[in-house]
């Protein structure tokens, strides 16, 4: 059981700024967050494009901001359970809330903040049948540990920059590489796809282009996969793992069984304080939605801002709160 003050749904810009918003007021927060790494959709979709519009950067990178936020908040030493989803959300007596991911970890906090942008990113499945008898069992949406496919035969499909990303980290780590991809070009980035067709072209990899996943065979776990090409002929690959890298796509998930007000896939929320119809739940960034709403990464900021001094009294119901500028106090750490 992981022990927090706050429990924060979602590692995209937004919860990141909230962890420095809690801590300016002495609250410890964990994140949770179905993708591998932090940053949600700037890191995830577009970690290289620039942004205009935070304030005080004409122009900032994507991953150089979330790169910033992280650096902002390390002073108040947030925890992250990364590569799960929560699953299940139970009230205590003591009105806290103990948060279950997919993976059986449990964080036990005073107030759960949903962050998670335009909510839980789940992948784009594969039209393959009785995919879901090989999910976990040598079927696998993200990689979270690459020492699990070492010396392993792994086939990748997709044709996006994680496909191509992790199809060169993986060659130099995996036995067999096979990326397969249902077009002749790649719509990643331009040197990546180089990169790609010359790891073919050498023999480091094996590329094959205009083919779809057909089926996937096995006696309990996954031992190959059949594709057809173009020409309508069936080949089939012997294989420990099948990545599939087919993009994102964002849904509620679980959230939306939480007994929040939802309107049209977004929680509604009293903008005195971005809180849900859930005492102690509290939604911010672009997962809320209220009059006037623009789903803008700096106005998730001042909801950040917001929504924490109004945690407060759930934290430390014995205290009052003093707010002081940090231009006053400066940033302690804990």
């Amino acid at each position: 059981m992981i022990h927090t003050d706050l429990c924060i749904i979602g590692a995209g810009p937004v919860g990141l700024f909230a962890v420095f918003e809690a801590g300016l007021l002495k609250m410890r927060c964990h994140l949770i967050d179905a993708l591998p790494q932090v940053g949600g959709q700037l890191s995830e979709i577009y970690p290289q494009k620039p942004i205009y519009d935070i304030p005080g950067y004409p122009e900032v990178n994507a991953q150089d901001l979330v790169d910033n936020l992280m650096e902002q908040a390390k002073p108040f030493s947030p925890t992250f359970t990364l590569g799960e989803r929560v699953d299940h959300l139970d009230k205590q007596e003591d009105g806290s809330f103990i948060v279950t991911t997919s993976d059986k970890t449990k964080v036990h906090a005073q107030v759960v903040i949903i962050a998670g942008g335009l909510g839980c990113f789940e992948p784009r499945k594969p039209a393959i049948e009785n995919l879901e008898l090989y999910e976990g069992n040598g079927v696998t949406y993200m990689v979270k540990d690459p020492e699990k496919f070492r010396d392993k035969n792994v086939v990748l499909a997709g044709g996006g920059d994680s496909a191509l990303d992790w199809t060169i980290f993986l060659s130099k780590v995996a036995k067999k590489v096979t990326l397969v991809h249902r077009n002749e070009t790649f719509r990643g980035a331009p040197d990546s796809a180089a990169k790609v067709f010359d790891l073919a072209n050498n023999g480091k990899i094996d590329l094959i282009l205009s083919a779809n996943l057909k089926q996937l065979s096995g006696n309990g776990k996954l031992d190959s996969v059949t594709f057809m090409d173009k020409s309508k002929v069936e080949h089939v690959i012997e294989t420990d793992y099948l990545i599939p890298l087919f993009g994102l796509s964002p849904k509620l998930g679980p959230i939306a069984d939480w007994g929040l007000s939802i309107d049209k896939n977004a929680i509604e929320v009293d903008t005195r304080d971005y809180s849900t119809g859930v005492e102690r739940i509290y939604a911010i960034g672009d997962i809320n939605t209220y009059p006037g709403k623009l789903k803008l990464i700096l106005c998730g900021f001042h909801e950040a801002a917001i929504m924490m001094h109004s945690a407060f009294k759930y934290v430390y119901p014995d205290q009052k709160l003093s707010f002081k500028y940090t231009t006053v106090n400066g940033v302690n750490s804990f």
